[in-house]
Parts: structure tokens; C-alpha cells; sequence
């Protein structure tokens, strides 16, 4: 076994987390963070760098920038045609101010679940969150969380979500998106429910404590309160389009997600072009937009291409071996392994494309059925995935909200670590005790 190699992997892992937490620039922690790998792995570091690196960083821009830009201009347009607004006024109406964020996380949830990935959710909905953290005079540290909450977790693992946290293990072990649905089922309400109550208590005390809303300067909210808005239903539309359309088949082919985002921008303008104040040109609207895109989609190959540098090493292998050999219920071994991977990748669905073709076979060799093995692997991709390193975390907290961790992620990592960690176990638990459920 390569002790120092993986010496090197732990101490380089948690040197990134304590640093981002010390809100060290993002860029030159994931550096400083892979060269401990290079130097205690024996790695080429110009080979390193130039070829694995670079190739995580480019392979996850290439794939995802313009989904990156579908979102935020839709976000940008449903701010600029006060769609947002309307959204959310509504739903502080109708639930009132104690209660409104929970329209938050579900909303989310209901995108992710649709299809629509973490990154295109959380900009869909942030416009909304904001408007309703506002009205109800919420504090602006607690968005990132749960956000995240909602696009990354309960609805993005649940049985027949079309994400590719179910695409993966149904590919690799030939299961159904719904495999292990009754477990699965039971596993994220809990998520669910246990996210919110805990969500609920936070910003209670939070409130108790004097915190509220403060309003920052790129914000842009308008100040008139007699403003004119467009109604609650054409404002749902834009979303509404896009949740249709990324569930879409055209034969055996999915409607492309960038399409559908980008339709359900225009749509937005078409729709709302009324309402738009005509003296902020179009133009710098989505310039603003396609500059966040470029920050957020970078913030995160960055952090990419350090789970690549990792997954390259022999050192990386060992620790699979070590997982595998974890003692106690197998299925506990399996939960443990499939999200130590997720969490050194700072990706589930990066891990996942690691950890089902490694681990997968390897269970249901032992006799364990294929539908509890990828259940259980969806599952326990959402837990230590969310670890401050996370492209998606990292996306949401300092370039969506503009928030710092050391803010911010205490909050995250309970309703994406913590929750989603024991709602795996649940999901072991019985499926080690009813291993017949569907």
C-alpha cells in the first residue's frame, strides 16, 4: 500500500477544505493543494498540471458552459422582467413570511427532479429565493444552503429522477431510474423533512439572534412597492418551459438542457417585455450574466481538475481497496466507499462515475441485487460530496450568492452532509432488513 501517497491525498484534502474556509483565493488553494499530491505521490508535476489537471478543468468547462450561461441568463432575465418578484410576493402572500422559505428548496427539488442539473436549478430559483429572503427579512447567509439543499439533494438521488446520479448506476449495473424505489422513496423524505425542520430552527434563532436581510449593492432590487408586475401564472411560465421541455424525448434522444433553458429565457422576455425597465440596455444585462457564468463555470473546473489530479494516483486505488474492506453489513461498506469517493472527487456525479464501475460489480457479485447496489450508491452520493470543495458549492456560495464559506457553510454542510449522510443509513438499514422491498 502507497501510505505515503495517501497521506498525501488526506493531507492535500483537508488543507483544501481549511483553506477555502479561510476564504484563501480559490485558484491558488486548489494549486498549493495539488502540488501536496504531486510531491508525496511522486507525480511529474508539468505532466500533472499540463495533461490531468488541465484536462478535468477543460473536459468540465467544454461540457457544461453553456448550461452555465442558459441559467444565468434565465435568471437574469426572470430578475429584469420582475418575474422574480412576482413569484415571490405570491408565495409570501399565500404562505406568509414564516413559512415562505420553504417554497425555496422545493421549487429546487422539483427542477431537479425534472432533470434540470444542480447548477441551471439553483440560477433559476435565485432570483425568487432573494426576493423572498427580502420580503421576509431573512439572513442572506442561510441562501447558499439551501439552495443547495434543493438542487443537490432530496429531489436529485430520488428514485426515477432524471439525473445522472440515477443515469449512472441504471447504465453500469442495467437497473431502472426507479430501482430501490420504496426505500429510496422513504430515505429522501426523511431528507426532506428533516432538512426543512432543520432549516426552520436555524433561521429562527438566527432571527432571535438580530440577524436580517442586508441588501448589497449589486442586488438591484427596485424600490418602487407599486411597481407593476406581471401575474403569478405568467411568471410561472418561463419555468414551467423549461421543466417541460429537458423532459422532452425525441425518439431516444432528450430535448438538449442548454435548448431548453434558453428557450425559457426568451420566453421570459417575450412574455414579461413590458415590465422590463427600458433604460438598463438588454445588452448589459447579459453581459452581467455571461460574466457570472464564466466565474461560476471556472470556480468549479478549477476544483474539477483536482479530483482528477487525485483519481489519477495509485494511492487513490489503495483507498477504494480500503473502503472495500470496511467491517460490518456490506451494504455499509458500500455507503461509506461510494460517498469517501464523491467527497475526494468533490463531485457526486463525478465520484459516481468512479465508484459504480469500481465497487458496483464487485457487490453484486455478492449476491446483493443491482437494484439495492445503485440505490444505494445514489444515496450516498449527496453526503460527503458537499464538503466545501464542491464545484457546485463553491458555484452557489461565493459566485450565485457571493457569500463566504466561513459564512455560510456551517448551515450547508448540516442539510447537505449531516441529513443526507443519515438518510443513507436509513436507506441501509432497511434495505439490509427487507432486502425483497421494490
Amino acid at each position: 500500500m502507497n501510505t505515503l501517497g495517501i497521506l498525501g491525498i488526506v493531507l492535500a484534502f483537508a488543507l483544501l477544505m481549511f483553506l477555502i474556509m479561510k476564504n484563501l483565493n480559490l485558484y491558488l488553494t486548489v494549486f498549493i493543494c495539488v502540488a501536496v499530491v504531486i510531491i508525496l505521490n511522486g507525480l511529474s508535476p508539468y505532466e500533472t498540471f499540463k495533461e490531468t489537471y488541465m484536462t478535468g478543468f477543460v473536459g468540465f468547462f467544454k461540457n457544461y458552459f453553456l448550461l452555465f450561461l442558459a441559467g444565468t441568463v434565465l435568471a437574469k432575465f426572470m430578475d429584469i422582467t420582475n418575474a422574480a418578484r412576482s413569484i415571490a410576493q405570491t408565495i409570501i402572500k399565500s404562505i406568509g413570511k414564516d413559512w415562505a422559505f420553504v417554497s425555496v428548496p422545493i421549487a429546487c427539488a422539483i427542477l431537479s427532479y425534472g432533470g434540470v442539473s444542480a447548477h441551471v436549478g439553483a440560477f433559476c430559483v435565485f432570483a425568487i429565493a432573494l426576493e423572498i429572503w427580502r420580503e421576509a427579512d431573512l439572513p442572506r447567509r442561510a441562501l447558499p444552503g439551501t439552495l443547495f439543499f434543493g438542487v443537490a439533494t432530496f429531489g436529485m438521488i430520488a428514485p426515477g429522477a432524471v439525473q445522472i446520479h440515477n443515469a449512472v448506476p441504471a447504465t453500469n449495473l442495467g437497473t431502472s431510474f426507479m430501482a430501490g424505489a420504496v426505500v429510496g422513496f422513504i430515505s429522501i423524505a426523511f431528507m426532506g423533512i428533516a432538512g426543512i425542520a432543520y432549516l426552520k430552527f436555524w433561521l429562527d434563532n438566527a432571527v432571535k439572534n438580530g440577524e436580517h436581510f442586508v441588501e448589497r449593492a449589486d442586488d438591484d432590487f427596485s424600490t418602487d412597492d407599486n411597481q407593476e408586475l406581471p401575474s403569478f401564472i405568467v411568471a410561472l411560465i418561463p419555468l414551467i418551459i423549461c421543466i417541460v421541455l429537458v423532459n422532452i424525448k425525441l425518439g431516444e434522444a432528450k430535448f438538449p438542457v442548454e435548448a431548453a433553458v434558453f428557450i425559457a429565457a426568451l420566453s421570459a422576455l417575450g412574455l414579461m417585455w413590458k415590465y422590463i425597465d427600458k433604460s438598463k440596455k438588454l445588452q448589459v444585462s447579459f453581459q452581467e450574466a455571461l460574466t457570472t457564468a464564466i466565474i461560476s463555470v471556472s470556480n468549479t473546473c478549477c476544483v474539477v481538475g483536482f479530483g482528477a489530479v487525485v483519481s489519477s494516483t495509485d494511492a487513490f486505488q489503495d483507498i477504494v481497496q480500503v473502503m472495500l474492506n470496511i467491517p460490518g453489513p456490506r451494504l455499509l461498506s458500500l455507503l461509506i466507499g461510494t460517498t469517501v469517493i464523491c467527497g475526494i472527487c468533490g463531485s457526486a456525479s463525478g465520484g459516481l462515475g468512479i465508484a459504480v464501475p469500481i465497487l458496483g460489480p464487485v457487490y453484486t457479485q455478492m449476491g446483493i441485487s443491482p437494484a439495492i447496489v445503485h440505490r444505494v450508491m445514489s444515496l450516498s452520493s449527496s453526503a460527503l460530496d458537499s464538503l466545501p470543495h464542491n464545484g457546485v458549492v463553491v458555484t452557489i456560495t461565493t459566485g450565485l450568492c457571493k457569500e463566504t464559506h466561513r459564512d455560510s457553510y456551517p448551515l450547508t454542510c448540516v442539510l447537505s452532509v449531516v441529513i443526507p449522510f443519515i438518510g443513507s443509513l436509513i436507506g441501509v438499514i432497511l434495505f439490509t432488513l427487507f432486502p425483497g422491498l421494490p
